[in-house]
């Protein structure tokens, strides 16, 4: 194998550093029989009509985006929300009891599930309505969603803990109603 040159070296250390890199820190890692300046002159020729720039900010530099790609970097963040507990316990339920109706999820918490609960759910796309039970009243069954494994990072549901294993580590305690 080849052996990097003194510009590979120089790119890959201003490429990796969180933060801009002085001349003279450049220098140390190259040693002296490189002339460091020239380098920088070569690699922002180099990159003077890409998507990233390689920029001098008084005697530190640093790759940056361009200008003109910046635009479409630009994300929109979803700010996530937290969930009261009745949604966890709601998710909890609909997770280990799928399919499930309101009225099997209230026995289960032993409260009323507000609307509001099962709205959170199906709007975080964890959650989603799955037929109806053939019983009195045809109440409609919860399941979850792949964006519910996605999020939590499960294969499938067979991922998800064991009861008794929850029960063990104190996290579950049905004697106490949770």
């Amino acid at each position: 194998m080849d052996q990097p040159s003194p510009k590979q070296i120089l790119e890959a250390l201003l490429f990796a550093a969180e933060e801009p890199l002085g001349e003279a820190e450049l220098q140390d890692h190259l040693g002296g029989e490189v002339h460091v300046a020239d380098l920088l002159d070569e690699l922002q020729r180099d990159y003077a009509a890409r998507g990233v720039r390689l920029e001098r900010q008084e005697r530190a530099w640093a790759f940056r985006t361009a200008p003109e790609v910046a635009p479409y970097l630009k994300r929109s963040r979803v700010q996530p929300k937290k969930l009261s507990r009745a949604a966890l316990e709601t998710l909890a339920i609909i997770a280990y009891h799928q399919p499930v109706t309101r009225a099997e999820i209230e026995a289960l918490r032993g409260v009323a599930v507000g609307q509001g609960t099962l709205d959170i759910l199906v709007e975080a796309g964890w959650v989603t309505p799955k037929g109806r039970r053939e019983a009195p009243g045809r109440p409609v069954t919860w399941v979850t969603t792949q964006a519910f494994l996605d999020h939590f990072a499960l294969a499938s549901l067979d991922d998800l803990p064991r009861l008794d294993e929850l029960e063990g580590a104190s996290l579950f305690n049905p004697a106490r109603g949770g």
